[in-house]
């Protein structure tokens, strides 16, 4: 499998997990930042940027599994994590198992799936309905844009990986979590960081004062000041 690859810097590793539909150039401001200190591998995940597309639906378990292997091939042992989202889910899988990190940082992490309303619920059944008269008609007008625009397996790994709570996972964390968000997220809510901070023993959180989604882009001189810190007390 093709992977795009970006190692830049020396010294103790940092790694960088990017989120969904997006690619390792989201973190250019980290990427500048932090290889002046350490040495920074950063890599499009299989399925997005100038990666190969995915061989199966994977789940998270699946990605983590891959990641682990991924990094041993690259002679990477307990680096440092700067993850954002869907790359904060494969963070804490990995996490759970075993002690991977040396620690995290994990920025709008996703995982904590939100109560599901009855308006929800309603067009769940709606789609399946209308799949089963209409699939084509279906796939065209229900569920997200981001949903709508992936592949066939794509759609499959995303329903996978969007229905998996990792509350359990979190609890089974051992190394240092720093949680990072930001106040205005939308996507990944400070609510849903502080679910987070409940499970994990020992981290904390950090929000980020009018900063979105993509708080690390928001405000980078704060979050890469706040990283580094936290990374040079778990030297």
């Amino acid at each position: 499998m093709k992977i795009a690859l970006l190692q830049k810097g020396e010294g103790r590793d940092l790694v960088f997990f990017h989120g969904y539909l997006s690619s390792k150039e989201s973190f250019y401001p980290q990427i500048e930042y932090f290889s002046r200190f350490y040495r920074v591998t950063a890599f499009d995940f299989p399925g997005f940027g100038g990666s190969d597309p995915l061989p199966a639906a994977w789940s998270v378990g699946d990605y983590a599994d891959w990641t682990k292997e991924y990094l041993a091939s690259l002679n990477i042992s307990e680096p440092f994590v700067i993850a954002h989202s869907f790359g904060g889910r494969v963070a804490v899988k990995c996490l759970s198992r075993e002690p991977l990190f040396a620690a995290a940082v994990l920025c709008g992490c996703a995982g904590i799936r939100p109560k599901r309303t009855l308006s929800y619920h309603m067009r769940v059944r709606a789609y399946r309905l209308v799949r089963k008269i209409a699939p084509k008609f279906a796939e065209k007008h229900f569920g997200s844009q981001e949903y709508r625009s992936l592949s066939p397996i794509q759609k499959e790994s995303y329903k996978k990986i969007v229905n998996e709570d990792l509350r359990e996972d979190a609890k089974k964390i051992s190394r240092p979590v720093l949680f990072i968000n930001g106040e205005k997220d939308g996507e990944t809510p400070v609510s849903s960081a502080k679910i987070y901070c409940s499970l994990v023993p020992d981290s904390r959180l950090l929000v980020l004062n009018g900063c979105g989604h993509f708080a690390h882009l928001d405000d980078p001189l704060a979050f890469d000041l706040a990283a580094e810190e936290f990374f040079h007390a778990n030297l």
